[in-house]
């Protein structure tokens, strides 16, 4: 079984203006919603790639319920714990010269809405993979990842983990499977500026001694870089193409990743797979189709360094 946690899950309202000007009244040229929140565009884009998975989490309030609405169209099996005090969030991404994005806080989630959850991944059992993506609401604690993945210690899940700074600190002594830091992100956490490949390397193999078993580091127009767990590294160019939407870009190198990964475990196709999954979905959109993953690779592969 494949599973998803996407704990601050949103409706992303994506809006078009040609010319923004701070202060008026502007117009939209372009719009729509979507369901949003990282773990669910893992969902998304594993089903797209053939793979069914469940998908966790919190929902509240009407927002909640046109979420719900919205994944059970895109052939998401959503299996979303309610909660009582507030609404799910609401994202405005708003693209003009500039992409700006204001994303709301969600639903207060207490202690007794942890103890479900909790219960209802005790389902998991060996071989079967959690992917845990995103930010948190700020009810709470940081240490929350980690304390997930303490909770299913010893059952044999793969748990893939996509966040940022102590959420993504936190859950290196446990051991995940998978990382997926950008570089940006690496800068943050250490207090530094990544300018070569070299450093990027170095510091994805410090997340790699610090306990990570595989560390994927996404770099935008500049490519994207794996230290796999037999320490070899993997390097791809950025897949030529227009840039349509960044949004959930990240969030579909981690399903391509996991998708060419359960294939064969091999890396090499897992990071090839991730990295033009990845470039599909900001060239589209939308979230990558199988369709366009599959034509991106086969323009693609003189941009990959097999690992070494």
């Amino acid at each position: 079984m494949i599973c998803t946690l996407t704990l601050n899950p949103s409706l992303d309202y994506i809006v078009t203006v040609n010319d923004f000007i701070v202060g008026a009244t502007n117009r939209t040229s372009d719009d729509i919603i979507l369901p949003g929140g990282k773990g669910i565009n893992v969902s998304i884009v594993l089903q797209n790639l053939g793979y069914p998975n469940q998908a966790y989490g919190f929902l509240a309030g009407f927002t909640g319920k046109a979420l719900e609405s919205m994944l059970e169209e895109a052939g998401v099996n959503a299996d979303f714990l309610w909660v009582k005090e507030g609404d799910t969030r609401i994202n405005v991404k708003l693209r003009s010269k500039e992409e700006t994005e204001i994303n709301g806080r969600g639903p207060k989630i207490k202690e007794e809405d942890i103890q479900k959850l909790l219960a209802k991944l005790d389902g998991l059992t060996q071989g079967d993979t959690l992917i845990i993506s995103g930010a948190i609401p700020s009810s709470l604690p940081q240490t929350l990842y980690r304390d997930i993945m303490e909770h299913l210690k010893g059952r044999g899940v793969r748990i893939v983990v996509d966040a940022t700074r102590d959420l993504l600190l936190n859950v290196l002594e446990k051991h995940p499977f998978l990382i997926k830091p950008n570089q940006a992100e690496i800068e943050e956490m250490f207090n530094v500026k990544l300018n070569t490949i070299k450093d990027i390397e170095k510091y994805a193999r410090i997340l790699q001694d610090k306990g990570a078993i595989n560390v994927l580091v996404s770099m935008g127009k500049d490519g994207a870089l794996l230290v796999d767990e037999h320490h070899k590294v993997h390097f791809a160019k950025a897949p030529k193409g227009i840039l349509k939407n960044s949004v959930g870009a990240g969030d579909s190198m981690v399903a391509g990743f996991m998708s060419g990964y359960f294939k064969n475990q091999n890396y090499d196709e897992a990071f090839k797979t991730g990295v033009c999954t990845g470039s599909a979905s900001a060239f589209s959109d939308l979230l990558a189709t199988k369709e366009e993953v599959e034509a991106l690779m086969k323009a693609s592969e003189d941009l990959f360094t097999p690992g070494h």
